[in-house]
């Protein structure tokens, strides 16, 4: 299923240099493009380029352009920060069959703007979390598809829990019934050593492996949300179910990746 060993680049030389997509057909041609690196991808790993979820990234993209990437196709998008992405939902309320994602660091305090609003949330990674989230969601009626995240890195800048907290995590999250656990979700190392990036999704997958050995009834391990644009083809040699695109569609962002990965505890 896997390609571990081959010599796949990452791509993050493109990074900052990506041309921005203005109209639909920029779109068009911009996701042609990326549906193209997972098609060769899947080839190399001898999987179904249908078991990949392309998962646009929108943040900083005004509404004007979203609305462009949703004429050429786009139906679900990704928003690092909750407060951006509750703003882009209650202005495109017209846009009936657009679903937002949360894939950024959440505050408990804003787990309300969650419940209210998205379809999936990628950054699980406390009980307390859990537990204000799937209180808010039964005030609200509804349910969330969630992602368990992991700091496969070991970097202190980056959000997630550590591989080894995951199992004990994982065993609690049958008591939040408005949760539907659908798998994991990491960040890989950002550098050009392809082996070092490489590891982080290998790291997600056997983990993934193992949970699977010894999961709750309820919990649902079938997703891998790994890889963005400068190593998803890699990610998904290694098993990602869902990447992470957000240059290579929209092109370069003027504000800058601390913006939304700032420090851990800053």
């Amino acid at each position: 299923m896997t390609a571990t060993g081959t010599d796949t680049p990452t791509r993050h030389d493109q990074h900052g240099r990506y041309p921005r997509a203005e109209t639909a057909d920029d779109f068009r041609h911009n996701l042609a493009a990326v549906r193209a690196r997972i098609d060769a991808a899947c080839q190399r790993a001898g999987r179904d380029a249908a078991t990949v979820r392309l998962l646009p990234v929108s943040k900083t993209i005004d509404e004007a352009r979203i609305r462009q990437a949703y004429a050429a196709g786009c139906r679900f998008l990704g928003e690092n920060k909750v407060q951006e992405a509750h703003h882009k939902w209650e202005a495109m309320q017209d846009l009936h069959d657009l679903y937002w994602s949360v894939i950024g660091h959440l505050q408990t305090n804003k787990a309300k703007l969650v419940a209210r609003f998205a379809s999936e949330f990628q950054a699980l990674d406390s009980l307390r979390l859990a537990e204000t989230l799937d209180r808010r969601l039964q005030l609200e009626g509804r349910q969330l598809d969630v992602f368990v995240q992991v700091n496969t890195s070991q970097e202190d800048s980056k959000y997630g829990l550590a591989p080894a907290e995951v199992p004990a995590f994982v065993r609690e999250l049958p008591q939040f019934s408005a949760l539907r656990v659908r798998g994991l979700m990491t960040l890989a190392l950002f550098s050009e050593d392809t082996a070092r990036v490489r590891a982080c999704f290998v790291r997600l997958r056997e983990l993934r492996e193992r949970l699977r050995q010894d999961a709750p009834d309820g919990i649902g391990l079938d997703e891998l949300s790994m890889g963005m644009s400068g190593d998803f083809e890699i990610a998904i040699e290694e098993g990602a179910t869902v990447v992470r695109v957000g240059q290579a569609i929209f092109g370069a962002r003027a504000v800058p990746d601390s913006h939304y990965w700032p420090a851990a505890g800053n």
